[in-house]
């Protein structure tokens, strides 16, 4: 086994990745760079009957806008590839039969019926089938038939599997780098399917195989796997291998903090749990994936991060850079940790601020573009957005936040016009008009001063004045300062737009 550091990411291409998923790649990519190791993808594509032909340029495309790319995998310095475990069946029976030459697996020959009705008359007598030690002599298999009769239905061409023979009598004493030590009696064990009659291996054979083959140093995954390891555990010492170190992950549970999530979560709260849009090719429905919510790639990461991990200290906001200086597998939580979605947009609030002005308005110019037929100078639009960013969550607040940047109001918040315009307003704002039209500078704070001025000669309150006079511009109250929108529109729309109030409150 290599003393490098090298780990991988192996998903299943049977439809869309999960934000679970994309954490355990993200801890593994984490864990390699921070050791100056490898990050391998392999596709474990051994379940033909689910597989999706999309999946698995899904899986990369993922990969790569989070910004974990792998280092190693389908297409990309394939040096202990293939990487897909569809191109390495051969590879499998060889192990498997050597298993077999070992006595340390058997052919099992019985059908789906049998088992069937193992299971049954197990059930009837208030017992559990299980095909291991206390049976397995009695079975239909190579363990309790005559060694030319296996061999006849091998010729034959009958259909079999080949099982793991679980030791008897051992107890085993295993180590997890979150979990810690672990001890399993092999009497409760059962003999594991390790190669299915359509010939491919099930994931567990096909896992021990590569991991060896591609000299994997640490296997770091979702601990939905962690009552295999006993198994995993069995196999390399069947094969006399040096076995990796295990790290078994916690679920990312639901809102509610009760099960794993799941899709239908995300369905009846309003988020999305892929990474990217997905389209399910059986039923046409599309799922929102971060990417297109307008999550910045960089605070999907930080968030991921952040469930079932700390740093060790206070640190929430954290680039990729400081996520890899301070991973350890150490301070990895083994209890599962609860998703929250108002802190995941917390995240990207965080981020929106780190954002440069020049990169949110090339991101906000096509939202523009759809929103309006008139063309903004990107100087413009730029100046909008820093007065927005603050308040801004996703690029496309920036419309929400400030519309009336680009288009005049043509309707007017109910709630402001209650409060705002009183009987006497329109003369107010007739007044204002007046003075506004004799103003030859109408940068902000010039305005601010001379307009402070003019309400107080008219001895009139600030709110009297200035709350028609925001509701004119904005439509509502919403807005940052007023003065600040009447230099961006300029005194015409300014004019134009508080005759309108007037003529249609």
């Amino acid at each position: 086994m290599s003393q490098k550091t090298r780990v991988r990411f192996a998903p299943s291409p049977t439809g869309p990745l999960h934000i679970g998923g994309v954490r355990t790649a993200l801890y593994n990519y984490l864990f390699a760079k921070k050791n100056n190791g490898t990050f391998i993808l392999r596709i474990e594509d051994t379940d033909q009957k689910r597989y999706v032909p999309k999946a698995e340029q899904y899986i990369i495309d993922s990969l790569n806008w989070a910004g974990i790319p792998f280092d190693e995998g389908p297409g990309k310095n394939e040096m202990l590839g293939p990487y897909r475990q569809s191109e390495r069946k051969e590879l499998y029976r060889q192990y498997a039969q050597e298993l077999i030459d070992k006595d340390k697996a058997y052919y099992a020959f019985d059908t789906s019926e049998d088992l069937d009705r193992y299971r049954n008359e197990y059930q009837e007598a208030g017992k559990t089938f299980i095909y291991n030690w206390h049976n397995r002599e009695k079975l239909n298999n190579s363990l309790s038939l005559d060694e030319n009769i296996v061999k006849q239905k091998l010729e034959a061409g009958e259909a079999y599997v080949i099982r793991f023979k679980t030791p008897l009598n051992d107890t085993l004493e295993l180590y997890d780098l979150i979990r810690g030590e672990m001890r399993i009696d092999t009497h409760t064990l059962d003999d594991k399917v390790l190669f299915k009659s359509d010939g491919m291996p099930t994931y567990h054979l096909a896992n021990i195989v590569d991991d060896h083959l591609m000299e994997i140093s640490h296997v770091i995954r979702g601990e939905e796997w962690l009552p295999s390891l006993a198994l995993h555990h069995l196999l390399y010492e069947a094969f006399n291998w040096e076995a990796p170190k295990f790290a078994h992950l916690p679920l990312i549970l639901k809102p509610v903090g009760k099960g794993k999530l799941s899709k239908r979560d995300g369905d009846q709260l309003g988020f999305p749990v892929f990474p990217l849009n997905y389209t399910d090719e059986k039923t046409g429905e599309t799922s929102q994936g971060y990417r297109e919510a307008g999550y910045f790639p960089e605070a999907f990461v930080n968030m991921l991060a952040l469930l079932g991990w700390n740093p060790g200290d206070e640190r929430e906001v954290m680039g990729l850079e400081d996520l890899i200086a301070a991973f350890d597998l150490e301070n990895v939580s083994k209890s599962g940790a609860k998703f929250d979605i108002e802190k995941t947009k917390w995240f990207q609030h965080q981020y929106m601020q780190k954002q440069s002005l020049e990169e949110l308005t090339q991101a906000f110019l096509p939202i523009l573009k759809e929103k309006t037929d008139k063309i903004f100078e990107t100087a413009y639009v730029s100046k909008v957005i820093g007065l927005l960013q603050e308040r801004a969550i996703f690029v496309a607040d920036f419309w929400e936040l400030g519309s009336y940047f680009f288009k005049a109001p043509d309707t007017f918040d109910e709630k402001a016009v209650k409060k705002a315009w009183k009987e006497d307003t329109t003369e107010i704002v007739s007044n204002l008009l007046i003075f506004l039209q004799e103003q030859t500078d109408f940068t902000s704070s010039i305005l601010e001063e001379n307009v402070k001025a003019w309400i107080q000669s008219q001895e009139l309150g600030f709110g009297r004045v200035l709350m028609p006079l925001r509701l004119s511009l904005v439509g509502s109250m919403q807005g940052p300062h007023v003065f600040d929108i009447m230099e961006m529109i300029g005194k015409e729309a300014t004019l134009k737009r508080l005759q309108y109030a007037s003529a249609n409150i």
